[in-house]
């Protein structure tokens, strides 16, 4: 297309750069042509990636590490419909993807069926099931005013994708629209109400046993600072969920740290008289499988709105993590350090390291830690749902709040290598990012091994080779005594990696630190290849094998 005429996709380009956007991640497609024809003449970035997952989860990447709105290009029908898991985790991790997709031409739109290539019956509707927000654009006056509104919602917490779909014709078409100009965006502020900021500081005051629960939101709001603020005023023990790694100290005399699949820890936080949960909806993995029953008040701050009082009865309090942390930390009294908190947290933690000692875990303990003694400070990772992940989530120190992310919102495997690559667009030149995945994890992603070589990515890939699911071999070998359709055929990951021209290796548990770290120090993709048979520890909540 000729680059003197400004279509559709021009408008597109031309808003997301007002906005602020600087790179866009995609898949081209027959009717989004328009778009990515913009595109090339547009100042953003382009990282495009080999399906529409991957796409997908490389944006939710970007996003997690910049804390921005991820654009997202994706084609019609089959194009749009494989991005919809990666979609998932982001709603559920509350992660701001702006997807652009387009549609059909608008001659087929409605109840009309003309049988359009990647026609669906309705792509918004069945999109609007995972995502925060939906519209379809009409006409080119919308485009600009859509994208903004997207925007908008996707920047205010409680964050998540969002989507703006655009027909074919209407992206192609020839416009006379002046070119956008910058506008200002602002996310709504979600202030807690001050009467219940009052009832939370009374109750908090009056507490002797307070304890504080801090989930996602205390990271996605940046609420660090004003957490470990009050939790040293109260004296207050703090517990991390899976999404929260690194919001608290991991060796503060007041951090409980992750150990949420603990039955030790379950009972120190229903032992609270007032327990305060922030950013967290105390859903399946931060309540122990929803074993936990709280048996003192609950003051629940939460920006989610379904989310609020949803599995416990609480003082609810719809707000922003950092905004309502703030104003707690400003107005509770502060307490002597007596010693009491501290002592009874260390109590908690070695009750849980002994329960790990006498089951053998030894290897498993020091994967870990040969991973976390490799990986720099400062370098984020990526997990995929693998076992070793699963040890993480209790187990890793992420010395930085946000610096370990994993698919632990929705749990579909194939995040961890991808999200890492998007992770890698947003940091180049400024170190490594760290993916870590189970061999049948990494076969969701192997062909962008030839996008982390096309963009030459700093990204290690740490692929944990099971022979299998091993998760859901665990799984069947205890509930039903012998695993099915859980071994895999794999390939020599080694090989496949060198036949993309990306460097890799095998390792040995004993090896493990030095390769990895020498894969991270050096530029560029890498694939470390770790054959291995690891074991969870055991579970600990009720009905489960102890």
């Amino acid at each position: 297309m000729s680059t003197a005429v400004r279509r559709g996709g021009d408008l597109v380009a031309e808003t997301l750069a007002a906005l602020g956007a600087t790179t866009v991640f995609g898949e081209p497609g027959q009717h989004a042509l328009g778009l990515f024809d913009a595109l090339s003449r547009s100042s953003l970035r382009y990282a495009g990636f080999r399906n529409e997952l991957d796409a997908a989860f490389a944006a939710d990447g970007y996003a997690r590490v910049t804390g921005r709105p991820a654009p997202l290009m994706l084609s019609t029908g089959p194009g749009a419909l494989q991005s919809l898991a990666a979609l998932q985790e982001a709603a559920a991790a509350s992660v701001p993807v702006v997807v652009i997709a387009s549609q059909i031409p608008s001659a087929g739109l409605g109840a009309r069926r003309r049988g359009f290539l990647h026609e669906l019956r309705d792509q918004r509707a069945l999109v609007a099931q995972v995502v925060t927000h939906a519209v379809q654009v009409q006409s080119q006056s919308q485009i600009s005013s859509a994208l903004q509104e997207a925007w908008e919602v996707a920047l205010s917490a409680p964050h998540g994708p969002v989507w703006v779909e655009i027909p074919q014709d209407v992206l192609l078409a020839t416009t006379d629209l002046p070119p956008v100009e910058p506008v200002p965006v602002s996310p709504r502020v979600l202030a807690p109400r001050p009467e219940l900021v009052a009832e939370a500081v009374r109750l908090l005051d009056g507490a002797d046993r307070p304890t504080i629960i801090a989930g996602g939101g205390v990271v996605r709001s940046g609420a660090e600072t004003a957490l470990l603020e009050l939790a040293e005023k109260l004296r207050a023990p703090v517990v991390t969920t899976f999404g929260a790694k690194g919001a608290f100290p991991w060796a503060h005399p007041l951090s409980l740290q992750s150990w949420l699949e603990d039955w030790h820890t379950t009972e120190f936080l229903q032992d609270a008289d007032v327990l305060l949960v922030v950013g967290s909806g105390l859903g399946e993995l931060s309540s122990n499988y929803h074993s936990f029953q709280p048996r003192g008040r609950v003051i629940q701050v939460e920006a989610d709105l379904g989310k609020l009082e949803a599995n416990h009865a609480a003082l609810g309090i719809h707000a922003d993590a950092s905004l309502t942390l703030e104003a707690l930390a400003g107005a509770v009294a502060p307490r002597e350090a007596d010693g009491v908190a501290e002592k009874r947290v260390a109590e908690v933690l070695l009750l849980v390291a002994d329960r790990l000692a006498g089951q053998g875990l030894d290897l498993e303990q020091q994967i870990l830690d040969a991973v976390r003694a490799a990986l720099p400070d400062d370098a984020p990772s990526f997990w995929d749902m693998t076992i070793l992940a699963y040890w993480a989530w209790s187990a890793w120190d992420a010395g930085m709040s946000g610096s370990m992310q994993s698919a632990q919102g929705a749990g579909g495997l194939g995040f961890g290598f991808p999200a890492a690559l998007g992770a890698a667009v947003a940091r180049a030149g400024t170190g490594p990012v760290l993916a870590v995945s189970g061999d049948g994890g990494a076969m969701y992603g192997i062909a962008d091994l030839a996008t982390a070589r096309q963009l030459d990515l700093d990204v290690t890939w740490l692929i944990v080779d099971d022979g299998g699911y091993g998760i859901l071999r665990e799984y069947m070998t205890g509930a039903f005594g012998a695993p099915f359709a859980t071994e895999l055929t794999r390939p020599d990951f080694v090989a496949l990696a060198e036949a993309f021209s990306v460097p890799a290796r095998s390792t040995t548990p004993d090896t493990l630190q030095r390769d990895l770290a020498e894969a991270l120090a050096s530029p560029g993709p890498s694939v470390v290849v770790l054959p291995v048979l690891l074991r969870m520890f055991a579970p600990t909540h009720p009905g489960s094998e102890s």
